[in-house]
């Protein structure tokens, strides 16, 4: 259906028409001017994110589930780095004249279904048209008491350096995408410059023949067999909530922490400036999968820099008082993994190779600005 047919009010009414509050904090949520929310005990935690068509995903490769809940998990794993719950999610879509009612639906189900996992309640937003693609920003709500919130400014001489999960992943899931991709379009304009050249000399069996060659060229699905797990990380990425769990089971509280977003490098950068400390990082630590090496292997591609540098795995970088080695030994097989130290600011910020040589961090992650 033409989402225009509905109008704007009849569409939020279609997406939004099964949303149950399930937070005592919402107190209304989609259907006035505002949504209302009430925090008596707790410090109020608020991210917001902004995706666009182009430059944040794209389409080609992406379902419209798989975004929604890719764009929703983005945001909820902000909430977790600062050791918060996340409570509320406001979604507001900008949607180009490609797009029908069905089409949004499928997005609203990918958001729901991450929202679901941990609780949350979409509580509002807006709907507009657009005129260059499709374009999201999302606001996540949680909320953490006032000693609990971890911030990055917090890390410590000594402290150790952990990382949950394995990094990587999603950055050989993106180039994965991006290969398959442009063999496609390559396929699809060779084709196209042949029917234009069969056009030209009217041989109009073998235009005939390549459009016919073209349409199963379009449908064409590449064989992704054995790497399943590098286009989850990159499609449908999970916040990593269960983390924060466990180490309240363990009765660890980091002294700073960020999600990995723009890569292990940025990240540390990050921590160690809010935290006017140096660090060291060793590259035997760093975890990598299985599947994240063979592919770098087949691109020939270093590993390692795909770990430091890749973006997008969401992991928590964490920092942790000395005091907590043994508590974390116990951790490695359930996704905590120790890479490295804090030290002083003037010792800088180093990686260790594994023949032991030092090279400074620089950060060569994702850069949302860079055109």
């Amino acid at each position: 259906m033409e989402i225009s047919k509905l109008g704007e009010f009849g569409l939020i009414d279609r997406l939004t028409k099964d949303i149950q509050l399930k937070n005592n904090s919402s107190l209304y949520g989609v259907g006035d001017d505002c949504a209302v929310m009430h925090y008596p005990d707790t410090e109020v935690l608020t991210t917001s994110d902004m995706l666009m068509e182009g430059v944040h995903f794209d389409l080609t490769y992406v379902s419209l589930m798989q975004l929604g809940y890719k764009a929703a998990m983005e945001n909820i794993s902000d909430i977790f780095a600062m050791n918060g719950t996340p409570r509320q999610m406001i979604v507001s879509i900008a949607i180009d004249k490609r797009f029908n009612v069905e089409g949004m639906e499928q997005f609203y189900t990918g958001l729901k279904k991450a929202c679901d996992k941990w609780n949350i309640d979409i509580v509002g937003g807006d709907t507009t048209s657009s005129l260059t693609g499709l374009a999201i920003s999302i606001t996540c709500i949680g909320d953490a008491k006032k000693d609990d919130i971890v911030y990055r400014n917090g890390a410590k001489e000594t402290d150790l350096i952990c990382v949950s999960g394995d990094l990587g992943a999603a950055y050989m899931g993106l180039q994965l995408l991006e290969r398959e991709k442009t063999v496609y379009y390559q396929q699809l304009d060779d084709i196209n410059r042949k029917i234009s050249e069969a056009k030209k000399a009217g041989n109009d069996a073998l235009v005939k023949h390549l459009r016919d060659q073209g349409a199963k060229t379009a449908d064409f699905q590449p064989d992704f067999a054995g790497r399943e797990y590098l286009l989850e990380r990159q499609l449908q990425p999970e916040a990593r909530g269960d983390i924060l769990q466990l180490l309240r089971e363990n009765n660890i509280k980091p002294t700073a922490m960020m999600d990995i977003s723009d890569g292990l490098s940025s990240e540390l950068l990050h921590i160690c400036k809010q935290s006017q400390c140096g660090c060291r990082v060793y590259e035997k630590n760093i975890p990598i999968d299985y599947q994240t090496a063979v592919q770098a292997e087949e691109f020939n591609m270093n590993v390692t820099t795909c770990a430091m540098n890749g973006g997008e795995d969401y992991e928590l970088l964490f920092t942790v008082p000395i005091g907590d080695h043994d508590k974390l030994n116990g951790l490695e097989s359930k996704g905590i993994r120790q890479i490295g130290y804090i030290t002083k600011p003037e010792l800088g910020t180093k990686l260790i190779s594994r023949d032991n040589q030092e090279f400074d961090i620089t950060a060569q992650g994702w850069n949302p600005l860079k055109g």
